[in-house]
Formats: structure tokens, C-alpha cells, sequence
């Protein structure tokens, strides 16, 4: 066998074997579409990235897989928009599936890499340093964060603004966005979720774990909501809504109850873990 074509080989099955541990449904490409004013979906069928708009440049939340550079790239460019002019990249929580691209899209755009303090140093080192779980979305290539993001602080540019929520509990700097468009208030939601393996009671790497889910809970019940999104499309069935855009009487985006009904949905999910694991 020629030497050169058993290396390709040999990389295009590392290539299958990677991909194949992801969710389908994560590189699958997924029609980019406008949800409200300068705020445009850019991701794939489940990992959510966002674009806003600007006549000074971009903002992305979310650089998804390294291997998710491409697609983004590519929705971002038949919105009609350049991907050299995003100029801050934002994302929702130091986990691969949200920010492994984010290196990739650095080099390829200059962007400058804001990050909630308490998950930069994750983000600088390719994940936590600390963790008892020993998953693989934990690892992903290191980037540099230009800045470190405080609880309420907002990121403008361009005349609009982004305002990042410290939702911890998922990772330590998780975070959920909200901004103004069209009127609307928009949510982005980080994670209120309780992964397989995370420890809530007596976690001696994170002991204030349980109390971060609980913060959390009490800022995402606390935000006006009109538009419901989220760091996965699932959160928000995005799938459904996008197929009535352009034929219902409303936004189909638009949808403070169901963001109450996922929300209290999570709260509970985490209560009956929270007590599974104390009754132990």
C-alpha cells in the first residue's frame, strides 16, 4: 500500500471516529436565519452560535467543535456578512462543544476573546484544571481571552450591547446573554444543566457547586424574557420554530412561557438530583 495513501487512511478514520462520538446533530448544517433585528443564528442543528451585527463588525457568541469553524463560517457568509469582521467572540461556558473553535476562529479573524473571569483560566489552559469528571468535552485547544468578563457586565459595539449573566453551576463562569433588539429582550441561556458525573453534595474541587445551580436559578427567573434562546438549539426547539418563520402571525422566537416551562423544568431536574445524591 502506498505509504501517503495509508496515512490518508489513517486520518480520514480518526476524522470518522471523532466525529462519531459527537451528536449527530452538532455538525449537522442548519439553515443560518435572522431571529430578530442584527441577531442571526449561525450554527448547526444543536450547537447554537449567534451573530450580531454591526457597522463596526460582529459579535459571535459561541465558537461550537473545531470542527464547527467551517460551518459557521459558512452561514455567517450566506447571511450576506464577512467572517473577517467579527471582532469580539463570545461564548457560553468553557466546555468543547461551545468553545473548542474558538482558537481557529481567532486565527482566522483577529477577533478579540472575551470570557467570564471565573471560566478564563479553563479557557487559557484547554480546560479546567481541577475536575473530577473525566469527560471529553473538558479538553479543547487553549486560547488567550483578551478580556475577563464581570456578572452584569456588557459588552458593546457597534451601538449594541450584550450583557453577560453569571449563571455558574454547568462550569464556574457560565454564562447567559441578554440584549435588546427590535424592542425584545432576548435570552440566550448558558446551562442550567446537571451533567452525568457532576458530584453537588460535599465536592471537594467545587463545594459551592450546589449553591451556584441554586444562584442561577434565581437569575434566570429574574430576566425579562421575550425572545427564548439558548447554547443548544434543543433548549429552545429551535427545529420547530424555525420551520413556522414566514408563516406565522407572530416572531415564533417569541416564547416567555416556554422559557418559564424549560427553566422550572431544569430547577426541578436539579432539585431531584441534588436530593438523590444527599440521601446517599
Amino acid at each position: 500500500m502506498n505509504h501517503r495513501f495509508f496515512i490518508c487512511l489513517l486520518l480520514l478514520s480518526f476524522i470518522n471516529v471523532t466525529q462519531a462520538q459527537q451528536p449527530p446533530d452538532w455538525l449537522e448544517p442548519f439553515p443560518p436565519h435572522k431571529i430578530a433585528g442584527n441577531l442571526y443564528y449561525v450554527g448547526s442543528k444543536d450547537l447554537a452560535s449567534y451573530l450580531i451585527t454591526t457597522p463596526e463588525g460582529h459579535i459571535l457568541i459561541n465558537s461550537s467543535l473545531e470542527e464547527s469553524v467551517l460551518l459557521i463560517r459558512s452561514s455567517i457568509e450566506k447571511l450576506g456578512f464577512k467572517f473577517s469582521d467579527v471582532k469580539i467572540l463570545l461564548i457560553s461556558h468553557a466546555h468543547s462543544d461551545h468553545c473548542a473553535g474558538s482558537a481557529e476562529i481567532m486565527k482566522q479573524t483577529k477577533a478579540q476573546y472575551f470570557v467570564m473571569a471565573e471560566d478564563a483560566d479553563a479557557v487559557e489552559n484547554g480546560g479546567a484544571v481541577k475536575s473530577r469528571l473525566k469527560a471529553s468535552y473538558l479538553k479543547f485547544p487553549p486560547a488567550k481571552v483578551d478580556r475577563r468578563l464581570k456578572d452584569g457586565e456588557g459588552v458593546t459595539l457597534g451601538g449594541s450591547t450584550v450583557v453577560a449573566h453569571l449563571t455558574p453551576g454547568h462550569t464556574p463562569g457560565c454564562t447567559t446573554w441578554t440584549m435588546k433588539v427590535d424592542g425584545l429582550n432576548a435570552v440566550i441561556i448558558g446551562s442550567p444543566n446537571v451533567n452525568p458525573g457532576y458530584i453537588l453534595v460535599n465536592n471537594k474541587d467545587c463545594p459551592t457547586i450546589a449553591a451556584d445551580y441554586e444562584k442561577t436559578f434565581r437569575v434566570l427567573k429574574s430576566l425579562p424574557v421575550d425572545l427564548f434562546l439558548g447554547a443548544h438549539g434543543g433548549y429552545y426547539d429551535m427545529n420547530a420554530k424555525h420551520a413556522r418563520l414566514g408563516t406565522a402571525d407572530k416572531n415564533p422566537f417569541i416564547d416567555p412561557k416556554g422559557y418559564a416551562r424549560y427553566v422550572a423544568n431544569r430547577e426541578q431536574a436539579f432539585l431531584a438530583e441534588l436530593a438523590k445524591q444527599q440521601a446517599k
